[in-house]
């Protein structure tokens, strides 16, 4: 039998195995070390901001931004509908409200001309949100220009989402930068993993160091244990910190390899009528953590739905697209601008196989499944 084909498995090497057992030979176990320290000084770097703090998982990170920027109960928190559940959980987490944007039809990501009617009107109501979650949907930046215009028009902050596009760019700078708080995750299906992780970062160190010390339990620098604040266990393990610098170092690389594995997809899959893929963004440069597809069943016979069973019984996963989040049963009393294009993404759209890991084999044998849908019409545009 063939060996089960994942949509986006961790992409390990010899360097990080080295880089793991040189972590624990020098008994630095538990969370903070050296590891940790040159973990957030070389992110940071790579992010192009000032200071970083690496955490037990991107959520972690996400609710800390919101704590750092006094979001609480009373406030109301603006977001992207078309996101992972993580990022509106977190607006819950500190008591506030979350108020869902639609997408953008072209790049998925939050629709800024939208966004900017919606605060103009607030304004006028006098009910402007806290704060904004701007998210990298799917290794691509939002449109930074057009969202910070926004915002800043409206004395809005803004909290970059960037747990799916560590290495992408938006007019030349890094994902991670754009925000007051920039958020990142580590888990094991993201472009590097340590496992589980996330990190926060920001031009802001003041920021930082707070987030530092929130994520270790608010203990005070002192002899015993003095604790003034309510905190939490969100710091990183040394173990997995040297796990990340040695997936850190070959990112590059990663990133290429999901490029690559894109490109391949459409140049089989984008000449048939009734498949589109999720375009990259003038100015941008995305990562393709995943490879996302539009199936118009209409014209092909066959829905995103059929696909992935049939995929399945290759034994090669596929996933739906998020859910819009203003369609989740736990946010289904929630407030939502738009909604119609997200809802048609999620209808139409399938992500396939993106993993780094995947072979040129590996990838004609999801093509050749994919192709091989019954009831699939393979019309040529």
């Amino acid at each position: 039998m063939s060996e089960r084909i994942y949509l986006s498995p961790p992409d390990m090497s010899a360097r990080e195995r080295e880089s793991l057992l040189a972590a624990f030979e020098s008994n630095w176990i538990a969370p903070l070390g050296p590891e940790v320290d040159a973990f957030e000084r070389e992110l940071a770097a790579r992010a192009g901001v000032s200071a970083a703090a690496v955490l037990s998982s991107g959520t972690a990170a996400l609710h800390l931004a919101l704590v750092l920027l006094d979001v609480g109960p009373g406030d109301e928190v603006w977001t992207a509908t078309m996101t992972f559940a993580a990022t509106a959980n977190a607006i819950r987490y500190v008591g506030a409200t979350p108020v869902f944007i639609d997408s953008d039809p072209e790049t998925w990501n939050l629709d800024p001309a939208l966004l900017r009617r919606a605060l103009r009107e607030a304004s006028q109501r006098g009910a402007l949100p806290k704060a904004l979650i701007a998210v990298d949907l799917y290794g691509q930046c939002a449109d930074y220009d057009a969202i910070l215009s926004a915002c800043d028009e409206h004395g809005v902050v803004v909290i970059e989402d960037a747990a799916e596009a560590l290495g992408a760019t938006y007019r030349e700078r890094p994902a991670g930068s754009f925000g007051a708080v920039g958020v990142f995750s580590f888990n094991g299906n993201k472009i590097i993993t340590t496992s589980g992780g996330g990190a926060l970062v920001s031009n802001d160190d003041t920021l930082v160091e707070r987030a530092r010390h929130l994520a270790s339990q608010a203990r005070q620098p002192v002899a015993h244990y003095e604790h003034e604040e309510v905190g939490y266990n969100y710091r990183l393990s040394n173990l997995l910190a040297a796990l990340g610098r040695a997936q850190l170092h070959r990112l590059d690389r990663l990133i290429e390899r999901r490029r690559e594995i894109n490109v391949r997809y459409r140049a089989t899959l984008e000449r048939i009528a009734g498949i589109d893929f999720l375009q990259e963004a003038p100015g941008g440069r995305s990562t393709c953590w995943l490879t996302c597809v539009l199936l118009d069943e209409d014209r092909l016979g066959v829905g995103p739905e059929q696909v992935r069973e049939h995929l399945e019984t290759h034994d090669i996963e596929a996933r739906p697209v998020w859910k819009p989040m203003h369609l989740q049963p736990v946010y289904g009393d929630s407030r939502v601008v738009g909604g119609a294009v997200a809802e048609d993404l999620f209808r139409r759209g399938l992500c396939l196989p993106s993993g780094s890991t995947l072979s040129d084999a590996g990838q004609r044998r999801v093509i050749d499944a994919f192709l091989g849908t019954p009831r699939l019409r393979c019309n040529e545009e």
